[in-house]
């Protein structure tokens, strides 16, 4: 019995502060959504929570799941990515871990012109969509 393909989850959060998403900026010159690896074990709303404290200093509070999708980032390199809706508790400015060249808040507006994977598009205007039918902003 042979195996199919296997790949990684990495599990993001759509963090949006007054009315601006958080997104940051990787090593493939492309905005990104917080997030990381799922370890083996780990709750996926866990690991979002950590991974966005660690990426951007934020404490959030994680909603439901947005979307999932598999993105080939090239040949040999694919990763099931899952999304959630992240609720922000703090109105602080993101930091930049490591990790990433830079932090930055977008309008929705703004999101359409940046270079970034249409998964991560869908997944921000689904966000905000619901934020808006429930009157926060956060």
């Amino acid at each position: 019995m042979s195996e199919g393909p296997r790949f990684p989850v990495s599990v993001k959060g759509v963090c949006v502060q007054d009315g601006r998403v958080l997104l940051l900026y990787n090593e493939r010159d492309e905005w990104e959504l917080p997030g990381g690896k799922l370890e083996l074990g780990e709750p996926p709303d866990v690991c979002v929570a950590r991974e966005i404290t660690e990426e951007a200093g934020w404490p959030v509070r994680v909603g439901g799941i947005l979307d999932s999708w598999q993105y080939h980032i090239r040949e040999g390199v694919d990763v099931l990515i899952l999304t959630y809706g992240c609720y922000v508790d703090t109105t602080a400015a993101p930091v930049v871990s490591h990790e990433h060249k830079e932090a930055a808040l977008f309008t929705l507006d703004e999101v359409a012109g940046l270079r970034m994977p249409q998964g991560y598009r869908a997944s921000i205007r689904n966000w905000f969509a619901h934020l808006q039918g429930h009157g926060r902003q956060r």
